[in-house]
């Protein structure tokens, strides 16, 4: 695992996926190479116009490379100074960063794995799968289930991106299910925590990885743990 350094990252796109939620691609110029594990996050420091230090956390919503990029996807937070200044950023500014930080990593061996998201929740998630999936070296043909929770269809970032992973990979399950889905959508209905048994099948050997909100977490890891599931088959990240 690479040691973390600090360094100056400079957008050079930007794509809205939702009203208040973006898609932002960074490239590192300073440094000879740029290194993470998937489902690592970065720390983003800038200064408010009076002068205050602001530093932030955000999941990578990218694989590693060797091109010296990443990506980020992250929501508007209403006063919230950080995610607001990166969604007003032009491309070709930059931003001062530290990382890369955080365990919330694939954990060998492989095993079957469900990974539970919830809105920008699945950052670190296309991380891993885009990661897992360009070499069958890293999956070895396990089972893979993303289980992706939004209210609406409009929420559902990187859609087509999971439908296209999907049809290319058997062993890749892509699951996105809606609380507030329209009439016509023909997906799973209700939040995530309803599906997981139907998923897991009354297995226990299987991984769980979990990223969203505190009380959708708490709801999974209970259910998961009272099927029997082992503690530490059970690895999150809390979002608030």
């Amino acid at each position: 695992m690479s040691p973390f350094q600090t360094f100056a990252a400079r957008l050079i796109r930007s794509v809205s996926l939702s009203a208040q939620t973006k898609h932002l691609e960074f490239e590192v110029a300073a440094v000879p190479r740029f290194g993470f594990v998937a489902g690592q996050w970065l720390s983003f420091k800038t200064n408010k116009p009076d002068g205050e230090e602001i530093t932030r956390a955000y999941s990578l919503a990218s694989p590693p490379g060797d091109d010296n990029r990443f990506a980020l996807c992250l929501n508007r937070v209403q006063d919230g100074f950080m995610s607001n200044f990166l969604c007003d950023m032009k491309d070709g500014e930059d931003i001062s960063c530290q990382g890369p930080f955080g365990d919330f990593i694939l954990r060998p061996p492989m095993h079957d794995t469900v990974f539970i998201a919830t809105g920008t929740g699945i950052a670190p998630f296309r991380s891993m799968l885009h990661w897992l999936l360009a070499d069958p070296a890293r999956h070895q043909d396990k089972q893979l289930c993303l289980l992706f929770g939004n209210r609406t269809e409009k929420d559902i970032y990187y859609h087509e991106e999971f439908l296209e992973l999907a049809s290319q990979h058997t062993n890749f399950h892509y699951l996105p299910t809606l609380s507030r889905g329209a009439d016509d959508w023909q997906g799973l209905r209700g939040y995530v925590q309803a599906h997981m048994i139907a998923i897991i099948q009354g297995r226990t050997e299987m991984h769980a990885y979990i990223c969203g909100l505190d009380k959708m977490i708490k709801a999974n890891r209970e259910l998961l743990k009272g099927l029997g599931w082992d503690r530490k088959s059970i690895l999150y990240e809390k979002y608030d």
